[in-house]
């Protein structure tokens, strides 16, 4: 168990530990109070003075999380290839403007209704050719590298029309200590195989009990599968559903809401200026969310090409495009969703 894991053990048990204390206190004053018959008082030394119970103290308010207002909105999970501090090379990118070497392995838009029953999940391949703003015609997963998480924003918001709310980034290292750190994720396969690369694992059909290195092979695999990125792409919103039902109890009260958030802080790299409290109210708001009734899809696409300059890439399909980012505009994506989702 790491330390990060232990420190958010460790929060809960002080609580409990503190609950323990106050009931003992309770019962130590209630059995330590004066005798109430004369005789044995006056028995007693003339230089004795009264013992005074000294008050028991009040037990400790349960944390509150104020609640955000009853919104749509869309948050951008961002899954760096980064083989080293995907934070601390995205800030080196921002303050710099120099490059870094990492890439959005994974880039989803979560889209949260203002009623937050369900979420959709909209997956963009990560080779899709588009215009990234200020850098032109490149592969999407490109404008990690060239700008940091602030033109990934950009080049995602000029694709789909959108505003994005809220931005979360994982590095690999991140995405295994946090599924270690919240006890392994239970995986439903449907397509079995066994991964390309650093442990092979083998992934058998039905319910996966994954550990961090286990789950990172699952969600970057494409080699073993005839249709590759898109499976994977597939792969990565059957993890992230399973994700919701693991953190679903968890999201239920504020105390649970700010220990996982203390766990998971140093992991993830959040939108500049949000900090932990407004990650917990965020994290907080999506109690509701039921993971069986959310929606995912992928972005359209128009199959496979080569780029100009020779590189293999995945054509968007901008008419189908245009009905997602209409559907997000208009506030039809539920309709959208159901004929092209599951």
């Amino acid at each position: 168990m790491d330390r990060r894991r232990r420190l958010w053990l460790a929060a809960g048990l002080a609580v409990l530990l503190a609950v323990i204390v106050v009931i003992a206190a309770i019962v130590a004053g209630s059995g330590s109070s004066p005798s109430s018959n004369p005789a044995s008082a006056s028995a007693g030394s003339k230089s004795s003075t009264p013992t005074h119970t000294p008050p028991v103290a009040a037990a400790p308010a349960p944390p509150t999380i104020p609640e955000l207002p009853a919104n749509e909105m869309n948050i951008l999970v961002i899954g760096s290839d980064s083989r080293a501090n995907a934070k601390e090379q995205n800030n080196q990118t921002v303050t710099s403007g120099q490059p870094s070497d990492q890439r959005s392995d994974c880039l989803m838009l979560i889209h949260v209704p203002a009623d937050r029953k369900k979420i959709y999940g909209i997956s963009i391949m990560r080779d899709n050719w588009v215009n990234i703003p200020g850098f032109g015609a490149s592969k999407v997963n490109a404008a990690l590298g060239l700008g940091g998480i602030p033109l990934v924003v950009k080049t995602v918001e000029s694709l789909l029309g959108t505003h994005v709310d809220h931005t979360v980034m994982l590095d690999f290292n991140g995405f295994k200590t946090l599924t270690d750190g919240l006890g392994e994720i239970d995986v439903n396969v449907t397509l079995p195989f066994t991964a390309s690369f650093e442990t092979h694992h083998v992934f058998v059909a039905g319910v996966n009990h994954l550990d961090g290195q286990a789950a990172l092979e699952f969600v970057r695999e494409r080699y073993s599968f005839v249709d590759g990125d898109f499976q994977r792409v597939r792969d990565q919103q059957t993890f992230l559903r399973a994700l919701l039902v693991k953190l679903s109890g968890a999201l239920q009260t504020p105390a649970g809401v700010l220990s996982l958030v203390n766990f998971a802080v140093n992991d993830l790299v959040v939108d500049q200026g949000f900090d932990p409290a407004s990650v917990a109210m965020l994290a907080y708001a999506l109690r509701t969310v039921d993971p069986g009734a959310s929606v995912f899809f992928t972005l359209p696409t128009a199959g496979t090409g080569t780029s100009p300059d020779g590189q293999s890439i995945v054509v968007p399909d901008y008419a189908g495009i245009g009905q997602v980012a209409a559907a997000l505009r208009d506030g039809t994506l539920p309709q959208y969703a159901a004929a092209h989702g599951y």
